[in-house]
């Protein structure tokens, strides 16, 4: 091939270029990138906040080496192609590639191509219609790799003073910490309220089939069973009554298909489902963006995996239709396709969401060319698609009414549900947990045999601790972060020790709610959820072209400037990370050991530090059992040390929950 004559297509990653390459002819020749050319300089701010927030770009040291080699390969080419990823960061990649190679001077004008998906038809069409660069796009970027720098770099540096070195604050993490700290700090205040359930054990006379009815009302009125004796005193009313059906109310129940995949759903599915972590769903959801080698040849298999749009290519709704009539029958196929609306702020419309490149590929099909991880992703993405298009599932519902008479004419409610699958619809491919209860064919007036009724002791519960797929949830509910955010803010909250995941939830670190008060009490805008939220749709604006960036910095970067000065004079550390003293010597130096708080929790070590540097673990007289406190059901029973030393048992929550033994309870 004449090098004069060869045409230059650039993506950022090597799988993405051995991928496309295929597809295209000998006159192409495809090279990654290897992500980001140019950067902020890591050693300092890299913004002129004096001169409209001018950013210093400079190539990274791991980038250098393949910058030479984009330099190498974009002499004497015919034309310039930048495939890079249909984002904002695709686009800030693609611009930054223009900026280093300048095919300007060669008179190239570089083309920008763009595609969902990375198929023959889709690269050859993407090459028919190349576009510019799109500006707004990259100003969009770029304003938010500023704020985050202007955060990063400036609110970073005064919790290594006054927290402790190598901490980080940043502008979306510091919010998803707020949340999980404030959801621990819901926890610890909820005191758990008693409440009582009476379940009536049912059966028809001259039948054996049981069920179940739970009492609900008591004189037409609401019951609400507060403790022992009041349930005690419902059963001695009703234990003689006789019970009689007062009500039968059928209804069918339709069940709409869920949408398929977005980015943030599909990491709230994965991790429900497969149990894996956004970071891990995200990496392994590329590897099938990118390409895998199927007998027909190296393909993508998937659409492109960061979008928030519900939007499906007509030909694709063809496509899975046919194959639902095809594979399942026509009953399964509804008369016309089913159009989804996403309700994620500042989505991209024109964006696509997740789905198969081919329905035709079926999972079991193509599973030995797979990885194991892989083919579970895949099989939850083509299932979720295949799904969405399907007919609705449908249930009847069945509600019994049972009516008793107790002491003082006192009248009874319970009542009992039903519920049985009619058409299984979209669930015949993407089964759910099936709740089916039967009842028995009851009538009107019809006379029930009581076997049984049972008390049942239960507990207020305090809301959930954030897992993954909540937190992501929440997150994007309020409009904070985006889909390429949500991995790393989890990664960054967990690298810096600012949570734990314990049992797939998240739990704040000492650490993590000295960092989170310094930041809710100091600069609660930061913090805020509303304000991240206004923040990200102004960076949406600017994307659109509805608003220029650097008023949408300064706006920012004025105020927090002049507080954040404010703060390094007014705050000092001993009143945010108090150091505790104890009655220990150091057996170093025979100072004083005192109580410091560290990355992974407190420790003990000498006063005259950094002059003497010992350290210790600090050892604790409470020890958790994993054993449920058998009062609240909530918190965790510990083993204690009284004052004279001798060993008991009391709940976690305490004084939330009093609980306390000498002996210790069963597991």
């Amino acid at each position: 091939m004449d090098p004069k004559n060869k045409n230059l297509v650039i993506v950022e990653s090597p799988a993405k270029a051995r991928t496309i390459e295929k597809f295209l002819g000998k006159d192409f020749k495809v090279v990654a990138s290897y992500g980001h050319v140019r950067d902020l300089p890591k050693n300092s701010l890299g913004v002129d906040v004096v001169h409209g927030f001018k950013p210093t770009y400079i190539i990274p040291k791991e980038a250098k080496p393949y910058v030479e080699a984009l330099k190498k390969e974009a002499k004497d080419i015919k034309d310039l192609y930048l495939a890079t990823d249909f984002d904002r960061e695709g686009e800030a990649i693609a611009f930054h590639v223009v900026e280093i190679l300048k095919p300007q001077l060669l008179n190239i004008t570089p083309k920008r191509i763009t595609f969902h998906e990375i198929t023959r038809k889709a690269i050859e069409e993407a090459l028919k219609h190349p576009r510019n660069i799109d500006m707004n796009l990259v100003s969009a970027q770029q304003a938010r790799r500023i704020l985050d720098r202007l955060v990063g770099y400036t609110l970073s540096p005064l919790l290594w003073k006054k927290v402790k070195r190598g901490l980080s604050a940043g502008r979306v993490q510091s919010v998803a910490l707020r949340l999980i700290v404030e959801r621990e700090k819901e926890i610890e205040k909820f005191v758990p309220k008693e409440f009582w359930k009476i379940i009536a054990i049912l059966k028809k006379q001259n039948e054996n089939k049981e069920f179940k009815a739970e009492l609900i009302q008591k004189n037409e009125k609401k019951l609400e069973i507060k403790n022992k004796k009041e349930a005690e005193e419902i059963l001695e009313a009703i234990k003689e009554s006789e019970y009689q059906v007062k009500g039968i109310n059928k209804k069918e129940l339709v069940k709409n298909p869920p949408p398929p995949f977005i980015t943030s759903t599909l990491q709230q599915t994965a991790f429900r489902e497969l149990g894996f972590t956004a970071k891990k769903t995200m990496f392994i959801a590329q590897t099938l963006y990118e390409g895998v080698d199927l007998p027909e040849g190296r393909v993508g298999i998937i659409t492109y995996m960061r979008t928030d749009s519900l939007n499906v290519a007509e030909e694709a709704i063809k496509e899975v239709r046919e194959l639902i009539k095809e594979k399942l029958g026509e009953k399964y196929l509804p008369e016309t396709p089913f159009k989804y609306k996403t309700k994620v702020k500042g989505a991209q419309e024109a964006h696509e969401a997740i789905r198969p490149t081919s329905f035709k590929r079926i999972p079991e099909e193509i599973k030995s060319y797979l990885t194991s991880d892989q083919f579970k992703l895949y099989r939850l993405i083509w299932k979720r698609a295949v799904a969405s298009q399907m007919k609705a599932a449908v249930y009847e519902k069945t509600q019994v009414n049972i009516e008793t008479k107790g002491k003082e004419n006192n009248l009874y409610l319970f009542r009992a549900e039903g519920e049985v699958l009619k058409f299984e619809g979209w669930e015949k491919i993407y089964p759910q947990e099936k709740k089916e209860f039967v009842l028995p064919s009851l009538e009107e007036g019809e006379i029930l045999n009581l076997v049984k009724l049972n008390p049942e002791q239960h507990f207020t519960k305090p809301p959930p601790r954030y897992s993954e797929a909540s937190l992501i949830k929440t997150l994007e509910a309020n409009g904070i972060g985006r889909p390429s955010t949500y991995a790393p803010i989890i990664s960054t909250l967990q690298d810096r020790g600012y949570v734990k995941l314990i049992n797939k939830k998240f739990h704040p670190t000492e650490l993590g709610k000295i960092v989170n008060n310094l930041l809710v009490n100091n600069f609660p805008k930061i913090v805020d959820v509303n304000f991240t939220a206004e923040m990200e749709e102004n960076l949406d604006k600017i994307a659109a072209g509805k608003v220029a960036w650097v008023p949408v910095v300064e706006e920012f970067w004025d105020p927090f400037e002049k507080l954040l000065k404010e703060k390094e004079k007014e705050l000092k550390k001993e009143e945010i990370v108090p150091i505790e003293k104890t009655t220990q010597t150091c057996p170093l130096c025979g100072g004083k050991l005192v109580i410091r708080l560290g990355r992974f929790g407190k420790f003990l070590a000498c006063s005259k530090f950094p002059k003497c540097r010992f350290s210790k673990p600090l050892e604790t007289d409470v020890k958790k059992l994993g054993i449920k406190c058998p009062k609240c059901q909530i918190g965790e029973v510990v083993a204690k040390k009284s004052r004279k030393g001798k060993l008991f048992y009391g709940c976690s929550r305490y004084p939330n929950c009093q609980w306390a033994s000498w002996k210790k309870p069963e597991d």
